[in-house]
């Protein structure tokens, strides 16, 4: 397929990627987390964070993080505020940063999505007015950076700039709909560029609730495998630099890719539980491909939400199926959730940096656990570690709540 290298003045601006920037249990930044997701690489670990000897579940995918952050205009009060999730969202942003070329700015939006924002300040402010209610020393200060938007703000204060911010709550589509939305900044003309993209933590809450839910795996996550029995969590954050396609251009920046699809919308069939027949989840990638203008013909790799979880995979399976008609026999599809684990409101964001790896170094990543598919798939699924050709891409996120978006991207040379 060949790609148009200039908007056109009746068109709504193009957006493209000139920075990316992503934290997971496979490594700190680009060519680390490339290597693991091209080889296969999975980063499930038992769980050292917090006390996991009551839950069914024992292991998730860590980060590691750094003994010192890179330099910004924090000073080393602001660092020392930081927590993990705080922390890896300053990694993120500083490589999309750096890689963009980008000067500090007025202006300029930050759109994140999160689930969990500074749970851990939630979780230590509980604890001390819990075990001595009388003692509030530090308390004010972890009500206030439990905040998410608190969070952005120092994002912004470390890279010198300003603008308005938006924190997207969307459960496991925060990410995407996080980008969706600078997105769409962008080509209504409310901005010339963006950082948008996703971060969560590790927290105990979060991972004795899905543990009491039942959803986490006791053995590995296998998604669309017909043995699946759950999903395994992670942690990380991804942040990418959006900007016009005429911006980057003037700036000879490098350009990763060109974000030209987005969909959005809501399942309401069950606040937990998808539709067994995917009708929203179709729907979703139908608008996406609208968006782009792209046929399921033309793209050439599906980043599927594929949480490991029985319902999900099912339902997005059957979806893909219907949505793809015969194309659906020969399209790769994987679930990157099988290395990482389930980011939560980082997990559309993470995935979005891949499909740019996917994209800028042509290979597919694989499910190297997989073994068994689910009789729903009638599509198959990246087992083993290849190179491709790829120009399109779309990215599937959904959430609790019912909350489903599709994001696609093209190739640029």
């Amino acid at each position: 397929m060949l790609f148009p290298t200039t908007s056109s003045p009746q068109s709504p601006p193009r957006v493209v990627i000139t920075g990316a920037g992503i934290i997971t249990a496979l490594g700190l930044g680009w060519k680390p987390n490339a290597a693991g997701f091209r080889a296969g690489r999975t980063a499930f670990r038992p769980v050292s964070l917090f006390d996991v000897g009551r839950q069914r579940a024992k292991s998730a995918a860590e980060v590691d993080l750094p003994a010192a952050l890179p330099p910004t205009r924090l000073n080393a009060k602001q660092i020392a505020r930081l927590d993990r999730a705080a922390a890896m969202l300053l990694l993120a942003t500083h490589e999309a940063w750096r890689q963009s070329g980008w000067q500090p700015a007025e202006n300029l939006p930050l759109v994140l999505g999160t689930t969990a924002g500074g749970m851990s300040f939630g979780e230590a402010y509980f604890r001390q007015a819990v075990q001595t209610p009388h003692e509030h020393r530090h308390q004010s200060t972890r009500a206030v950076h439990y905040q998410p938007q608190v969070q952005a703000r120092t994002i912004l204060e470390a890279f010198d700039s300003t603008g308005p911010i938006t924190i997207v709550s969307n459960a496991c589509a925060s990410g995407s709909n996080a980008i969706g939305h600078a997105w769409e900044l962008i080509r209504y003309g409310q901005a010339e560029r963006a950082l948008a993209g996703g971060y969560d933590a590790l927290t105990e809450l979060v991972f004795s609730g899905f543990d009491a839910l039942q959803a986490l795996s006791t053995t590995v996550c296998r998604p669309f495998d017909a043995r699946r029995d759950g999903l395994a969590l992670g942690e990380g954050a991804a942040v990418i630099a959006l900007e016009t396609l005429e911006n980057a251009q003037r700036r000879d920046a490098v350009i990763l890719g060109e974000l030209v699809g987005y969909g959005a919308s809501i399942d309401q069939h069950h606040l937990t539980q998808p539709h067994p027949q995917g009708d929203t989840t179709l729907a979703v990638m139908k608008q996406a491909c609208a968006t782009a203008g792209v046929t399921p013909d033309e793209i050439d790799y599906l980043n599927a939400h594929g949480t490991g979880t029985v319902l999900n995979d099912s339902s997005e399976a059957v979806a893909i199926g219907h949505w793809a008609g015969p194309r659906a026999a020969t399209l790769p599809v994987s679930s990157t959730k099988a290395n990482i684990g389930h980011l939560l409101g980082a997990a559309g964001a993470v995935e979005a940096v891949i499909c740019l790896m996917t994209l800028r170094e042509q290979w597919l990543p694989p499910e190297t656990m997989f073994e068994t598919p689910d009789p729903a798939c009638h599509f198959p699924i990246v087992h083993k570690p290849r190179d491709a050709r790829v120009n399109v891409v779309l990215s599937n996120s959904f959430g609790f709540g019912g909350v489903n978006a599709s994001l696609i991207f093209w190739r640029w040379s």
